[in-house]
């Protein structure tokens, strides 16, 4: 589903631990980290879509997080051509994300990166709040930064 300015509906979340780090995830076979993050299906509200993403790609179930807080609107990135697939040359410019700030409730133990056929993630690991602006590849830097900043606000000081 993409919409008519060409960004397809995503989520995205910053999972925290009780240190305020983040759980940061490497894409399997790639050098690549980010956060869980996945598309929103036909008749699924981004809360719904957050929650199968956080189950498929890192385990968690709806007991296993809090959610503190999400972005306001939509985040957008645009996809540099040579990641866009053929049949979507033309219609795609990218993602348009819902950003969510969500609290681990439980122990490390509960991260699974294997609930899926296909696992998005081989790795992951906990990493200071504002890191992953630095790590994550350098079309996403932008929104990574905005997100971030807007959901800062949530967490208590």
């Amino acid at each position: 589903m993409i919409d008519l300015d060409g960004y397809r509906p995503n989520v995205a979340s910053v999972i925290l631990n009780y240190k305020d780090e983040v759980l940061w995830a490497k894409r399997t076979n790639e050098e690549n980290w980010q956060f869980p993050q996945g598309g929103i299906q036909d008749g699924e509200t981004p809360e719904e879509a957050m929650y199968r993403e956080i189950y498929e790609e890192v385990g968690l179930k709806p007991n296993n997080i809090e959610i503190l807080g999400s972005s306001n609107g939509w985040l957008k990135y645009d996809v540099p051509e040579k990641f866009i697939r053929q049949y979507w040359q033309g219609k795609y410019r990218g993602q348009k994300q819902k950003w969510f700030l969500l609290r681990l409730i439980g122990e490390d133990a509960l991260i699974n990166l294997n609930t899926h056929d296909k696992p998005e993630f081989d790795d992951w690991r906990w990493e200071s709040f504002w890191k992953p602006i630095q790590e994550v590849v350098d079309f996403k830097k932008e929104v990574y930064e905005q997100a971030l900043k807007e959901l800062s606000s949530f967490m208590k000081s």
